[in-house]
């Protein structure tokens, strides 16, 4: 039976960059209830770890080191194996310890503020309170749960902005590995006429339908992939992994009207050709490139 006094932590080191992968690899794996990356001072300059982050993940059951360690190790070779390198990912060095619990289940909630996206877009946390700043500001209300897409990740604010500007009204749209819902509500804001979304992971539907709901956003939402998808859309999303968006382009392309947009995701610069290959193999045109940070966004066109 869990202490109810104390609380496991487990601290992973990381790159910073690929947060989000960890993250949704921690609530797949572990009795998880939130996380946060914790930026650290390396004081010895030897370590080559400078330039990663910690990430914190509060479990609500004890967990062995060495059962969290083979888990972690297995998810990081798969990784390794679809093209990611030991500097992007990290050394995945971990550590396991049990706490006093000190209302732990709130302290991952501090990490999240309101987050202007753009000049319209504004993603507000469930539990804080906020005031419109202007009539016409989009504000879309979140709990973050366990998926991906809390707003404030580089390659979803890329995405968003991507909708605000290329999407058509009364568009017909499609949000393709949807984690927590983000893009399609936002979708919804902007106008959409109609919203499906879709992800390979059961355990992000209840929570995207749930983040609908509290936004009035009419979205449908269920557990499927690009290649099963038959219907035509105007516009798309796909916030995934570089190696899977070169993978299922061709599906992706199939679901596109003729003239329609689609916003390409969740790519490190660095992973850039991959994607441009697949688009250029797939005869797609691209129209722009859209960086933040270290990560980039393409918005293609079917012609």
């Amino acid at each position: 039976m869990t202490n109810s006094n104390k609380y496991t932590e487990l601290l992973i080191k990381i790159n910073p960059e690929i947060e989000d992968i960890v993250s949704g690899i921690c609530f797949e794996n572990f009795p998880c209830e939130g996380v946060i990356l914790a930026e650290e001072t390396y004081k010895d300059l030897e370590m080559i770890a400078t330039t990663e982050g910690t990430l914190k993940v509060f479990l609500t059951e004890p967990i062995p080191f060495s059962k969290a360690d083979k888990i972690l190790k297995e998810q990081k070779e798969l990784l390794k194996s679809r093209g990611f390198s030991e500097e992007e990912l990290g050394s995945w060095e971990i550590t396991v310890t049990e706490k006093e619990n000190e209302d732990w289940s709130k302290k991952w909630k501090e990490k999240w503020d309101v987050t202007h996206v753009s000049e319209r877009i504004t993603v507000v946390p469930d539990w804080i309170d906020y005031t419109p700043k202007k009539d016409d500001e989009v504000i879309i209300k979140l709990e973050p749960g366990c998926a991906f897409g809390t707003g404030t990740h580089q390659t979803t604010q890329l995405c968003m902005k991507a909708i605000e500007k290329y999407m058509p009204t009364n568009a017909n749209m499609a949000d393709i590995g949807m984690g927590s819902g983000i893009l399609a509500i936002c979708a919804s804001k902007f106008g959409a006429n109609k919203v499906y979304g879709c992800d390979n992971d059961p355990t992000v539907i209840d929570v995207a339908k749930e983040n609908a709901l509290k936004n009035n956003a009419n979205c449908f939402f269920e557990l499927n992939t690009a290649d099963n998808l038959t219907e035509k859309y105007d516009f798309i999303c796909a916030n995934i992994l570089h190696n899977v968006l070169a993978m299922i382009m061709g599906d992706l392309k199939n679901i596109m009207q003729n003239g329609s947009y689609m916003v390409l995701s969740g790519i490190l610069d660095e992973k850039k050709p991959v994607v441009v290959e697949a688009i250029k193999t797939h005869e797609l045109e691209l129209i722009e490139e859209m960086h933040q940070d270290q990560w980039v966004a393409l918005v293609v066109k079917r012609g």
